[in-house]
């Protein structure tokens, strides 16, 4: 008897078929078969380790494994909630590897990381969403590589009270969290989450933790107006928030959100100054832009900036 594939996304699989639009030319992630590529490879595999760059299906894999950057994925590979933008599995999540910290502080010495970024699923099944084992796994880390600077990509911890305090009594060196759409999508787009809770968990991080440098980001080309961008742009910076990262929405697959449109690099340029302006530390914005991308020459500018702006 063949068993049946369960489909990585049940909670899509009754949704319309939405085309996916063919990719302008400036969208063209380039191929790799260079030896570290290949070399970060095999330490992601031989560790049983899972990476939000092959979850997500993140379009800048070969540059970023060819240069040994990889953003580990801890707590599985299964998330609790369902948004519609993400290429991550949906399901019922299996228990927390107690090794996990071992394995990422062991990678992060064999790939001799100089700044590491660790995301994870959602984990709502859990009654502090994880932020223990985002502590574990930082404090591993920072042990195994002391000179290591570590970057958090966490989850809202969405009706977790003060959970997310845990992650940062670890003091990860960034604090990311995105807000990925702006507020009039979200009920579509990001129906597990809420707007105001993502942006009041930024703004607690910092009151918390004034040395951490806090980020966040957003997908464009989901039907927002530029206007919304804006707003989403004013309601950051009156979280504190110190570095913006906008990027391209890429439609993973025909029964995902479809996407609306392809902004064009100047337009990315435009939003780019527009947010400089509004005076955050750091902003990176083009097409290709994700949150962990280039993450480790961001920190050093980072933190030059904060010297430079004192």
């Amino acid at each position: 008897m063949t068993q049946k594939i369960k489909p990585r996304h049940p909670e899509k699989v009754k949704n319309p078929v939405n085309p996916i639009k063919k990719k302008p030319d400036w969208i063209r992630s380039k191929l790799s078969n260079s030896k570290e590529f290949f070399l970060t490879k095999t330490i992601v595999n031989k560790n049983n380790l899972v990476t939000v760059c092959q979850e997500a299906n993140c379009p800048n894999i070969t540059e970023c494994w060819s240069k040994r950057h990889a953003t580990f994925m801890i707590m599985g590979d299964t998330c609790t909630r369902a948004c519609a933008f993400c290429d991550v599995k949906t399901g019922k999540p299996g228990k927390l590897d107690k090794l996990e910290p071992i394995k990422i502080s062991q990678a992060v010495k064999k790939l001799d990381l100089k700044h590491v970024v660790i995301t994870s699923v959602d984990r709502d099944d859990l009654d502090d969403g994880g932020s223990n084992h985002f502590y574990e796994v930082i404090n591993q880390t920072r042990k195994t590589n002391p000179n290591t600077t570590i970057e958090v990509l966490t989850p809202d911890f969405l009706r977790k009270g003060d959970a997310y305090k845990k992650v940062l009594d670890a003091n990860p060196d960034v604090f990311n969290h995105n807000i990925e759409t702006v507020p009039s999508l979200y009920l579509k787009v990001r129906p597990g989450s809420r707007y105001f809770a993502s942006l009041e968990l930024l703004k607690n991080a910092k009151k918390i933790n004034k040395k951490v440098f806090t980020k966040s980001g957003i997908m464009v080309g989901l039907g927002e107006t530029r206007d919304e961008i804006l707003q989403v742009m004013d309601d950051l910076k009156s979280a504190d928030v110190d570095f913006l990262t906008i990027g391209q929405y890429l439609q993973p697959s025909v029964k995902h959100f479809p996407l609306d449109r392809y902004y064009t690099p100047d337009e990315f340029k435009e939003l780019g100054n527009i947010a400089k302006t509004k005076g955050f530390l750091l902003v990176s914005s083009s097409p290709l832009t994700r949150s962990s991308y280039h993450a480790d020459e961001d920190f050093a500018k980072l933190q030059q900036n904060r010297i430079n702006s004192h």
